[in-house]
């Protein structure tokens, strides 16, 4: 991959979309790396933290789990205005412009109340883990307006049978994968010559399930961004595939 870094020109706010396995993780570096104006904001990083601290939303998401339930997208979307507010991105408008945006009729944000937050127009980041659902994209809308969405997308079957491939050291946590990364005896630990093995959850069936599910769920979500006309789909069999396609259209969006 180029090291080369690239300046912004305009603020980019972006979401990944892709099944679970596509390299998601991996498309993330790589952008942060390329482009440095760019920030992660992962929603599961930021619960983690609250709970950590002890913050009133870490302590009401904590109860919240820990009586079974799922964290509302509320309380996901007040983590994120918090972070993005402590980033100083999210700013009270002022009266003056909120009384312009709301006489301006070719502003999209004309609808903002006065309690409303204005985003400031340098902020620029990769949002990870949220939203998954059509329904919490449009609440995320209210508070962020996102500018790109790419659909990152490699076949089911090279999915598969990537998954099918990874062995883990599980005292260590080293991953080989017999296509692309294989160990140096095969079935054995290259350090400690022991036994490789299979995660319970790369089963097959387990993994084939996670795709249906993502497929089922992320219809609605990329038919939301595709209306809003800023998807963009990007295809290949590697992460190295699709990167250079991503990096291209980065730039000539916002560079």
């Amino acid at each position: 991959m180029s090291h080369t870094t690239k300046q912004l020109r305009k603020a980019a706010r972006i979401i990944l979309i892709g099944a679970p396995g596509v390299g998601k993780g991996t498309q993330s570096e790589r952008l942060l790396a390329r482009f440095p104006q760019l920030a992660s904001i992962s929603s599961g990083d930021l619960l983690r933290e609250n709970v950590r601290r002890r913050t009133p939303l870490g302590l009401e998401a904590e109860a919240t789990m820990q009586s079974g339930n799922l964290v509302p997208d509320s309380m996901i979307l007040n983590l994120i205005s918090d972070d993005m507010k402590s980033k100083g991105w999210l700013l009270p408008p002022t009266e003056s412009s909120v009384l312009s945006s709301s006489s301006s009729s070719s502003s999209s944000s004309a609808k903002s109340s006065p309690s409303a937050l204005s985003i400031d127009s340098s902020a620029s980041f990769i949002l990870d883990g949220f939203p998954r659902t059509a329904s919490q994209a449009t609440s995320l809308d209210t508070l962020v307006p996102v500018n790109f969405v790419v659909h990152l997308v490699t076949p089911p079957s090279v999915i598969l049978a990537r998954i099918t491939s990874r062995w883990v050291h599980e005292p260590s946590g080293r991953v080989y994968n017999t296509d692309f990364h294989p160990p140096k005896v095969a079935g054995r630990d290259d350090v400690t010559g022991e036994l490789l093995t299979q995660r319970e959850d790369d089963s097959l069936e387990t993994w084939k399930q996670r795709l249906r599910k993502f497929e089922e769920t992320s219809k609605c979500l990329l038919e939301h961004y595709d209306r809003l006309q800023c998807l963009f789909r990007a295809e290949g069999n590697t992460s190295d595939e699709i990167t250079p396609k991503l990096f291209a259209e980065v730039e000539r969006r916002f560079c």
